[in-house]
C-alpha cells in the first residue's frame, strides 16, 4: 500500500448501519499486471449490504472497503500492463479470477476455484482509488456519464448471464420478472426485451410498474394486490411463462416453480427474502423443468452487455446519485427498497 492517504468508506466491523464510516485509508499500489483507478462513480448492490452484515464463510479484514461496481478513469499502471494507458475512462468488472486454471481459459471465469468479488473479498469502489487487474478494464462506453457507467457491470453481467447463457432465451419466449424495480431486474427486462420476449413484471409498488412497462415490460403485475400465481395464469391462458427471472427466493420460489410452462426454466442468482424453501419435486419431473443457478457472470458477458450499451440498445437506469460520504442514507434507501434501478455513490475528481 502507498502511504498517502485516500477518502474511503468503510466498514469498521459486520453490523448495521453504525459500522460505516468515512475515514483516510491508504492509497493502493498497482502491482504486476494491475491498473489504478481514479473512482469517479461506484454504484450500490445488495452484496454490500450483505458483506456489512457478514456472510457464512466470509472473512473480512476491518476497515474494509465495499463496492464492486465502479468507473473511473485510469490513473497509474502496474509493471506489465501493455494495453491500457494513463488518462482512460474505464468500466471495472467486478469479478477476479485466476485466469490460468481451466475454467477461466474456457471462457468460465466465474467458475474459477479462486474466484472472487471487488468489495467482497478485497477492498473495493467506495473509495478515491481502486487496483483491479488489467483484465478487468473495459472501456466506458461513450455518452454514458461515470455515475451510469458504473450502474451496469454487475447487474448487467448477471442477467446476461441468467437469460443468455443459462435459461438461453429464444425469440418470442416469455419472461416471468421478480422484482422489476432492482437493478438486476431492470437488467433483466431490457435483455428479455432484446429477444422480443413477452415479459412479465412484478413488484409491490405502483409507481415501479409504471417504470417497468415505460422500460419495456408488455405486462405488470402488483403482488401486493393480486396473487402472482393466478396472474400469470390468467396472463398466459393457463399455460404458464417459459422464463422465470427470480433472485427474491424464499418468498417467490414455490410461486416461480408453478408459474412455468411445461420445459419451463427457472433461473435465479439471489435470496434476498430466504435462502431455503420447499419444492414440490412432482412439478420438477412431472412438467421437465429445469432450475439454473447464475453465479454473477463471466469477463465476456459483460463485454457483450456492454457492447449493446454503446450502441444504445440497452441503456442504465439510475435512480439517484449520492455524494461518497453519504453512503450509509443510500444504503437505507436500498434496504427498504425505495428506488428503481441503480443507488450510486458519486466520487469528486
Amino acid at each position: 500500500m502507498n502511504a498517502a492517504p485516500m477518502n474511503a468508506v468503510v466498514y469498521t466491523a459486520h453490523g448495521g448501519p453504525e459500522v460505516i464510516k468515512a475515514q483516510p485509508m491508504p492509497r493502493p499500489d498497482p502491482g504486476p499486471g494491475e491498473v489504478l483507478v481514479r473512482v469517479r462513480a461506484v454504484a450500490l448492490n445488495h452484496l454490500d449490504l450483505w458483506v456489512r452484515r457478514g456472510l457464512p464463510r466470509l472473512r473480512v479484514s476491518f476497515p474494509h472497503i465495499p463496492g464492486s461496481d465502479v468507473a473511473g478513469v485510469v490513473e497509474a499502471l502496474g509493471p506489465g500492463v501493455p494495453l491500457v494507458e494513463a488518462g482512460t475512462e474505464v468500466v471495472v468488472s467486478p469479478g477476479l479470477s485466476c485466469g490460468v486454471c481451466a475454467q477461466c481459459v474456457a471462457g468460465a471465469d466465474n467458475l474459477c476455484a479462486r474466484y472472487a468479488i471487488l468489495g467482497e473479498h478485497r477492498h473495493g469502489g467506495y473509495a478515491e482509488y481502486v487496483a483491479v487487474p488489467e483484465a478487468n478494464i473495459l472501456p466506458k462506453p461513450a455518452g454514458v456519464s461515470f455515475e451510469e457507467a458504473a450502474s451496469l457491470p454487475l447487474v448487467f453481467l448477471t442477467a446476461w448471464n441468467m437469460l443468455v447463457e443459462l435459461a438461453a432465451l429464444r425469440f418470442g419466449e416469455s419472461v416471468l420478472v421478480w422484482g422489476a424495480g432492482s437493478g438486476v431486474g431492470v437488467a433483466g427486462i431490457q435483455i428479455a426485451k432484446l429477444y422480443a420476449a413477452r415479459v412479465i413484471a412484478v413488484s409491490g409498488a405502483s409507481w415501479k410498474l409504471e417504470r417497468a412497462r415505460a422500460l419495456g415490460a408488455d405486462e405488470v403485475i402488483n403482488h401486493r394486490e393480486e396473487d402472482v400465481g393466478d396472474a400469470v395464469r390468467r396472463l398466459t391462458d393457463r399455460r404458464g411463462v417459459d422464463v422465470v427471472f427470480d433472485h427474491v427466493g424464499a418468498a417467490t420460489w414455490q410461486t416461480s416453480i408453478r408459474a412455468l410452462a411445461r420445459g419451463g426454466r427457472l433461473v435465479t442468482c439471489g435470496a434476498t427474502s430466504g435462502a431455503e424453501a420447499a419444492t414440490d419435486i412432482r412439478y420438477i419431473y412431472g412438467r421437465r423443468l429445469s432450475i439454473l443457478g447464475a453465479w454473477m457472470g463471466t469477463k465476456a458477458h459483460l463485454r457483450a452487455a456492454m457492447g449493446l450499451v454503446a450502441q444504445g440498445r440497452l441503456r442504465p437506469v439510475v435512480h439517484e446519485v449520492f455524494p461518497l460520504e453519504d453512503a450509509a442514507r443510500a444504503q437505507g434507501v436500498m434496504e427498504r427498497s425505495e428506488h428503481f434501478g441503480k443507488l450510486v455513490l458519486s466520487v469528486p475528481a
